[in-house]
């Protein structure tokens, strides 16, 4: 049995024999301390969240990076709290320069993303991975520091009333789990659009040292020595100033930034609410780059042969009367439609109203697309294409077009499923030909043919061609890095109909500029010598992009 008044073992630092003396009445201090875990936790998750989106956006695979960036976080987390232990007499002083260190690195950790990606992610070599490496660095930096939080505001509150563990881990964490949800929906409802990613990370770092100096040198100074106040203070105002230095230079830097990822011709860099948008050249004889979230979707000096080689044959197949175009809302694929005579009505179903705003408005890309938005045939909706296809009525089209991003973008995958090849066939009419770009044959053979065998599990049987671009590779963006293996780059697709035999492959004579008969001939055999067979089909449930 142990004495209640036996000495503590040797090397076991004293407990508090006193209550914090504080400037307020002890129920204000557990207040104002529960008010700062609460502002805490909302700066901690709009970090992670910060973090999973920057890294999203610049480096593709969302699944990939979140998983990344959580369970590292989430790791380093359980080491920062083990660490804290060391810090627990000294409760006041080390809370302080945790929230000084966390607002500085959390602050800053958006802008040194973008920086690194953008001067040095082209670099190849050694430095090819070096924004992943500096996600997983800033992902464990700022886990180790929120981890740390939670002990140490415990002994703080515990330190102005003694009270059973379990109540005060109930309070503290009901605040941890309010503040949590505050910052996750503040994220992408109110600092992303309003501040962006660049601001947004500077103000919630503003936030996070203000809420932590403030109750530190407010209500625990008496706690500290005169010397670890003048210290927490000066380091606190000189992160301040960092972070407003950063905030006053943040459009000069996206700028620049922006200019060393896409080019010195970007006209247009416009945050919609799906997607950033991007266009690049397209006045003065430039050629038109069009980039979503950062990867490029239209080449200036290829696009026309892009989207030749997805319309015309499928158009050439038979009837083309009415026309449905999923994506598209550049209004690309659009003009090669309106070519062919014939053509009664196009509906474009297109996700994002400010592609199709700007499609409208724009000078370079409404020249690009010859202003298909002010034909009455055309009829563009602002819809989820799966969401819509649900909702449509059968057998209404001779022709669907699938313009949408690669399979392998995480957001896209359910574009390519099963259940939505088998809502497009519902609304072919007799006869009715789907088009679907299904990425590169050349470099990801293996996506490819997962898209055919999941027509195939959808009742559609599909033909296969490719055709290579002029440009050797993508410029800098996400898919920078695409062409670097020096395999050519090309565009493949499968032209299917209902039923098990697959379409033939032919054009109309005088409808393309880019491609005849005999390059498709060969590009289509050039496709089947890649096929990979007995696939599984992707779906909803179970993607395999």
């Amino acid at each position: 049995m142990i004495e209640s008044h036996a000495p503590a073992p040797p090397g076991c630092p004293p407990s508090w024999t006193a209550p914090a003396r504080l400037p307020v009445r002890p129920g204000t201090g557990r207040f104002l301390v529960l008010v700062c875990v609460f502002v805490c936790a909302a700066c901690g998750l709009v970090y992670e969240l910060e973090l999973v989106a920057f890294a999203s956006y610049l480096m593709g695979d969302s699944v990939t990076q979140a998983s990344v960036v959580l369970s590292v976080m989430v790791f380093a987390m359980g080491v920062g709290s083990l660490g804290a232990k060391r810090l627990r007499w000294h409760a006041a002083a080390g809370f302080g320069a945790i929230e000084t260190a966390l607002a500085l690195i959390g602050g800053c950790s958006a802008m040194a993303l973008y920086a690194v990606f953008a001067w040095t992610g082209g670099w190849g070599g050694v430095w090819a991975e070096g924004p992943r490496c500096l996600l997983v660095a800033f992902s464990l930096a700022i886990g180790l520091l929120i981890g740390a939080e939670v002990p140490l505001l415990m002994e703080l509150i515990q330190r102005i009333r003694h009270q059973d563990a379990g109540g005060a881990v109930a309070d503290l964490f009901a605040a941890d789990y309010v503040g949590a949800l505050v910052g996750g929906l503040a994220f992408p409802f109110l600092l992303l659009p309003v501040l962006g990613q660049l601001t947004g990370a500077l103000f919630t770092g503003t936030v996070n040292v203000v809420a932590g100096g403030a109750l530190v040198l407010g209500l625990f100074r008496r706690d500290l020595t005169r010397r670890a106040r003048w210290t927490l203070l000066l380091a606190g105002l000189a992160v301040l100033g960092v972070l407003a230095s950063a905030a006053a230079l943040a459009d000069e830097f996206e700028r620049a930034a922006r200019h060393a990822v896409y080019g010195k011709d970007v006209r247009v860099a416009e945050q919609t609410d799906v997607q950033e948008v991007v266009l690049a050249g397209g006045t003065g004889g430039e050629p038109l780059d069009l980039f979503l979230d950062g990867r490029l979707r239209v080449g200036g000096r290829d696009e026309r042969r892009y989207h030749e080689a997805l319309v015309h044959p499928a158009m050439s197949g038979g009837p083309h009367a009415r026309v449905l175009i999923l994506g598209g809302g550049d209004g690309l694929a659009t003009r090669e439609v309106l070519r062919r005579p014939g053509v009664r009505r196009v509906d474009v179903v297109e996700l994002d109203p400010g592609l199709l705003r700007l499609a409208r408005h724009d000078p370079g890309l409404a020249a690009a697309n010859h202003h298909v938005y002010d034909d009455p045939r055309v009829h563009p909706t602002t819809a989820d294409a799966l969401g819509w296809l649900r909702g449509a009525p059968r057998s209404r089209y001779d022709v669907v077009i699938a313009d949408l991003p690669d399979p392998c973008i995480t957001a896209s995958t359910k574009l390519y499923s099963q259940e939505f090849y088998g809502l497009a066939r519902r609304v072919l009419a007799p006869g009715g030909r789907l088009v679907v770009h299904a990425g590169s044959v050349t470099t990801r053979p293996r996506v490819f043919w997962t898209v055919a065998a999941t027509l195939r599990a959808a009742g559609l049987a599909g033909s296969a061609y490719r055709v290579l671009g002029h440009d050797s590779g993508f410029p800098a963006g996400p898919d920078r890095s695409a062409g670097a293996s020096g395999a050519p780059h090309d565009w493949a697709f499968l032209l299917a109909t209902p039923g098990t035999t697959p379409p033939p492959l032919r054009l109309t004579t005088g409808r393309s500029h880019t491609l005849t008969q005999a390059e498709l001939t060969a590009d289509t055999r050039a496709a089947q010598r890649t096929r990979i067979g007995r696939l599984p089909a992707s779906t909803l449930v179970h993607p395999r992009y």
